[in-house]
Order: C-alpha cells, then structure tokens, then sequence
C-alpha cells in the first residue's frame, strides 16, 4: 500500500533513516509508518494469548547482532524487508544480489556456528 500510495519503498530501515534525518514535509508518513509496526503486536497482545518465545542468546550476542545487521543495511543500501520483499517484488536486479548475498552470509554463518564452532 505504501508502494502504490505514496510510490515508497517499505524498507525499514530506509523508513527510519528518514525520521532520523528527517527532511521537511517527508517524516509525518514515517512516524506514522513506525508507530504502525509498534502498536501493532501491541493491540494483538490485547485480544490474543501471548506465545512463549525461547532465545538462545545472550542479551550481548543480540545486541552485537542487531548492530551488525544495522551496519549491513547501511552497507547494502537497505534492509531485508527493503530488498527481500519490497526490492524482489520490484524485480530489482540489485535486490537480488543483495537477497542472495545476506541468505548465502546466513546459511554459511549458520553451518559454521553448528559444524565447526558447536554453537
């Protein structure tokens, strides 16, 4: 909707880049798209039960992994919402080399965390 109303690209991070940069006359769709994705789980955890969630992870291992994946947004000119859903849609050749760069990163990651390292 954000694409076909506005001709906006639903990347998060590109949205909230904007608010922290805000440029005049373009940060009221933002706010509004960012307290969207918040009040959103809110108002379903009013009318539904909330599911168990179990991470594996320590409270310094999500924050380093949140800071690289916001790093690599910065890099790759856009988050995984940005180029794996709205940039693939798109038919975006450069969002498709950048969804098959980060899946590839997190596979191989993943395969070396639990052959090699046993996490």
């Amino acid at each position: 909707m954000l694409a076909l109303l506005n001709g906006r690209i639903a990347g998060i991070s590109g949205v909230l880049g904007g608010v922290l940069r805000p440029i005049k006359g373009d940060v009221g769709w933002r706010v509004a798209f960012i307290a969207g994705l918040v009040s959103a789980p809110l108002a379903y955890f009013l009318v539904a039960e909330v599911p168990h969630v179990q991470i594996d992870a320590s409270y310094t291992a999500l924050v380093l992994a949140g800071l690289l994946v916001g790093i690599g947004s910065r890099y790759g000119s856009g988050c995984t919402s940005g180029h794996g859903v709205c940039g693939l849609s798109r038919f975006s050749a450069r969002s498709l080399a950048a969804t098959a760069s980060f899946m590839g990163a997190g596979f191989l990651t993943v395969y070396i965390a639990r052959h090699f390292l046993g996490i």
